[in-house]
């Protein structure tokens, strides 16, 4: 079988290729339930088969909704685009006015879900969406309808003969899948995606994957996103197989079962292991407690290149009797960890990297397909603070504004049913314009310095990057969200989201009573320490650029909120709404 051009042709490459014998596997009860290949071709052909047979034609928009990833997921992606329908994958955390608007202008017909939870939601608006016909489960629900019902209506079946007419029919340049983005302001847009958008973003980040036949992934990120999607149909061309963990909580003990060779992460979460990391080692005594922070101050030091051979053998021995327990705890396997969806600190990529932990950051968007750069071990394809080369077949310049312009096989359609939004992000040379401010290094290696509509400028006219400086506070233990404010103010200034968990300890520690998040944060004692911290990383800027004021806010800034988008960037605006009375004292 050839390459595969369209995103259905993936599990069929693997059988046909190299069909393994666990292709996917997801946790029940405690117990791994593991997927052949054979397995995945043959349920997903019986549920577009099942499709047909519930009157599902080409171009029929089918929507898939799971809390967390799971091999149902990709059962429904196959079987609804092979059948020539368009999936179109929605947040769980979406708000149910967000799921009237996507489900009437995608004009759904089937809604697959993971739970009742969902299916009760999904229910709830059901009467404002004419188009919505029926919705499935995947959870075995008593008196619920089952995503089974359609597999097993599939295996009676004679459309068979017209499936494969259909399949066969398929161009890889049609849309494959439609995908609303979770935007930090306004409507969602949806992103029209072909097969060959995402099939061709496979193929050129295939020489960016550290890991070889019997490697095996662990999946967490929402598929609904087009990054952990697009991960999944690499892992199944790259013979992976892919296990999904069961929740964002249990993470560490899946890590330690499944022993990954490769993992994807979003920098909250690795600064989250890096707290984790940092707290044990906190705790210990002695020679031991020494010896940890030795190797973290070493580790602060690396860079790829231009250290001496005495700085080499050091960390060989910090590796060994440091850094080899912070692999364990990753399962002791990983080869690389793809990091992407928002900026990586550069410090905590450089203690990780010289951890003997392969953090391969990256940059794309969802309208990209979405990798457009990526670093990578191999050919002295790794510059610490960039996104490292951009991916064959996709043309990357810089704007005489800065802004990054990207041209290639996996730049969008377009936005549905938006042609004239379309045309403000795709220009006539067909650059997509991403938004976001960057340069080259070293004239090969792109970095990421901001979005272009975030930077503002205060009422003096000095211009503030608030992506970069917010990377730098949060380095602080005692920082767990921070938010650059002041456009058109005299002074920057941050609204700041506590580290809670830490912020308990120091106050025990201190013994400062602790008795709720709203009242913690208005202790003289507290604020005092948040000033030298602030004091701290002012040192990193310019005068023009340095915090004058800040509030603490009592809540924990959630995607559940409002705060945080799925992919866990700030809602910049809904932040200032919701904390306008905290804007008001800074500039008052």
């Amino acid at each position: 079988m050839n390459p595969p051009t369209r995103l259905f042709d993936f599990p069929r490459y693997q059988l046909s290729k190299k069909p393994l014998s666990v292709s996917l596997a997801s946790k029940r009860n405690g117990v791994w339930v593991e997927i052949s290949t054979q397995n995945y071709v043959d349920t997903a052909d019986n549920l577009s088969l099942g499709l047909m047979e519930l009157g599902i034609k080409p171009d029929d928009k089918i929507a898939l909704i799971s809390t967390n990833n799971r091999f149902e997921w990709n059962f429904c992606d196959i079987a609804i685009m092979q059948c020539g329908a368009i999936n179109v994958p929605v947040y769980p955390t979406a708000s149910e006015e967000d799921y009237i608007y996507i489900f009437n202008d995608a004009e759904v017909k089937i809604c697959f879900v993971s739970d009742k939870d969902l299916y009760d939601k999904v229910m709830r608006i059901q009467p404002h969406v004419p188009t919505l016909a029926r919705v499935y489960v995947f959870d075995d629900v008593e008196g619920l309808p089952n995503y089974k019902e359609v597999v097993d209506l599939g295996k009676k079946s004679a459309k068979k003969p017209e499936l494969e007419s259909i399949m066969q029919s398929i161009k890889p340049e049609q849309l494959a899948t439609l995908i609303y983005t979770s935007g930090t302001t306004g409507r969602p847009k949806g992103v029209m995606l072909s097969h060959q958008n995402i099939a061709s973003n496979v193929m050129n980040c295939t020489d960016r994957l550290p890991t070889s036949e019997g490697g095996v992934a662990l999946s967490f990120l929402p598929m609904c996103h087009i990054y952990e999607r697009m991960l999944n149909y690499l892992y199944c061309y790259n013979f992976v197989s892919i296990y999904y963990a069961e929740s964002l909580e249990t993470i560490g003990d899946n890590l330690r079962e499944v022993k990954p060779t490769i993992f994807t992460a979003v920098p909250r979460l690795l600064e989250k292991v890096f707290v984790k990391i940092m707290d044990k080692g906190a705790a210990l005594t002695g020679i031991k407690r020494a010896l940890f922070f030795w190797a973290v101050s070493l580790a602060e030091e690396y860079d790829v290149k231009g250290k001496s051979a005495i700085y080499h053998f050091k960390l060989k021995i910090a590796r060994k009797l440091i850094f080899s327990k912070w692999k364990e705890a990753l399962g002791g396997r990983v080869l690389a960890v793809a990091s992407g969806a928002a900026a990586l600190n550069p410090r905590l990529s450089r203690i990780f990297l010289a951890a003997g932990i392969n953090i391969q950051e990256g940059y794309g968007l969802t309208e990209t397909s979405p990798v457009i750069a990526v670093n990578c071990p191999k050919n002295d394809g790794t510059r610490i603070g960039t996104v490292g080369r951009p991916i064959n077949q996709c043309e990357v310049k810089i704007a005489d504004d800065g802004e990054i312009l990207v041209k290639g096989p996996n730049v969008m359609m377009g936005y549905y049913k938006k042609p004239e939004l379309t045309a403000e992000v795709i220009d006539s040379d067909g650059f997509f314009h991403t938004g976001d401010i960057g340069e080259m290094v070293e004239g090969q290696y792109l970095k990421i310095t901001d979005r272009k509509k975030e930077i503002f400028k205060t009422s003096g006219g000095k211009y503030i990057t608030p992506q970069i400086m917010e990377n730098k506070f949060k380095e602080s233990r005692f920082i767990e969200q921070i938010m650059v404010i002041g456009e058109n103010e005299k002074h920057p200034a941050a609204l700041i989201q506590p580290d809670f968990v830490f912020l308990k300890q120091w106050c025990e520690r201190k013994g400062i009573e602790y008795t709720s998040n709203a009242e913690i944060i208005k202790d003289e004692r507290v604020i005092k320490r948040f000033q030298q911290e602030i004091d701290k990383y002012n040192e990193s800027f310019g005068n023009w650029e340095r915090i004058k004021k800040f509030e603490l806010t009592p809540d924990v800034w959630s995607i559940e909120a409002g705060h945080l988008t799925p992919t866990m960037k700030l809602r910049r605006k809904v932040i200032l709404k919701l904390y306008d009375n905290l804007y008001k004292k800074i500039y008052a």
